[in-house]
């Protein structure tokens, strides 16, 4: 088995990455794209499904068709994939699926705090989280007032405990501290998850840590073009940044002093792959977001997880092409149902 560990991967986890292979092979391609763009209505855009993996989805649906229902059975899809392949893992796979899930259900804590605050009740609030990050405790989410409280009154027993060690402080929950306590949990869950990896070994660490890496950085480059403006100093600024990714540690240095858009520019033009992120969009040409930027780069990154076989990091790139499937339908759904044709091609193509 040392020799050649392949035959063991096969073994245990083979048929579930011949069956995410498989899952990829349906996601859209760029004509199916530009058949979505040329629709003109959301009956016009389920009838150009129908040919597709997205086709039997829609067609069962009985409601009158809008852009939140297909956003809902889109998710709905996504997550019975997942599970599928989650009850079939068996150990390292399945704890490796569980870490794809933490994040959601970060998000999922950060939402429910942020509607707690702004005085929206919790049963409006849970069918709005995301199905991959539902725990328990999570109605209960909302009564915590300090992220010492959310620790050990609610989170304690759950899986996001161990993220916590950073974000434990007695300070009251306002708008800023819930953004920063998301930013706590993203930096420990991104560290702890590029361990793991890490520790996996062989093409699943070289495919891993490399897009982990990219996720660090991106969320780096994030917080300190937010947080331009706020209350939030370089300092503290500076105890949010992921330090598993390529930046680190001198460009976390740099980003950390930061002041304006231009000096983030400066420090990303150190690193080939985020100097052409930053680079300004030549006169004439389609202007794409720093968000959009960045998704291009992670879709790239995703898609070519797949050139290699026998690693886990097909089941996380799948996921994440999947996202940005679903973010991209939608987009097209949105700009059809609100005639906004000008604006439908700004959607990031995957294959």
């Amino acid at each position: 088995m040392a020799v050649c560990p392949e035959l063991g991967f096969n073994v245990n986890h083979g048929y579930l990455e011949g069956l995410v292979r498989g899952m990829k092979a349906g996601i859209l391609t760029r004509t199916d794209y530009h058949n979505l763009a040329q629709c003109d209505t959301l009956e016009d855009m389920k009838l150009h499904l129908q040919s597709t993996d997205y086709g039997r989805l829609l067609s069962s649906a009985d409601e009158d068709l809008t852009v939140s229902l297909v956003d809902s059975k889109l998710r709905e899809n996504l997550v019975a994939e997942f599970s599928c392949l989650r009850s079939n893992a068996l150990p390292p796979l399945s704890t490796f699926l569980d870490y794809i899930t933490y994040s959601y259900m970060i998000d999922n804590v950060v939402m429910l705090i942020t509607g707690a605050l702004k005085q929206r009740d919790v049963a409006e609030l849970l069918p709005r989280c995301h199905p991959l990050g539902a725990f328990d405790q999570m109605a209960a989410v909302g009564i915590a007032r300090t992220p010492t409280e959310l620790y050990s009154a609610i989170l304690v027993d759950t899986p996001l405990a161990p993220f916590f060690q950073d974000a434990v402080s007695e300070s009251n929950l306002d708008e800023m501290g819930v953004e920063i306590l998301r930013n706590k949990l993203y930096k420990a869950y991104l560290e702890s998850f590029h361990s793991f990896c890490k520790n996996i070994g062989g093409a699943t660490k070289d495919i891993m840590c490399s897009v982990l890496e990219f996720e660090a950085d991106r969320r780096a480059f994030i917080i300190t073009v937010n947080s331009f403006g706020t209350d939030l100093s370089g300092a503290n600024r500076s105890t949010l940044y992921p330090s598993c990714g390529k930046l680190h540690p001198e460009g976390l240095r740099l980003l950390a002093k930061a002041e304006d858009h231009d000096q983030v520019k400066a420090v990303a033009d150190y690193y080939p792959d985020y100097k052409i992120i930053f680079e300004d969009p030549e006169p004439g040409s389609n202007s794409r977001t720093l968000e959009d930027r960045f998704f291009e780069r992670e879709v790239k990154l995703n898609t070519l997880a797949f050139l290699q076989q026998f690693h886990f990091g097909v089941f996380y790139s799948y996921v994440k092409l999947k996202e940005q499937e679903n973010r991209n339908i939608v987009w097209i759904a949105e700009c059809v149902t609100q005639r906004q044709k000008s604006k439908i091609d700004n959607y990031i193509p995957i294959l």
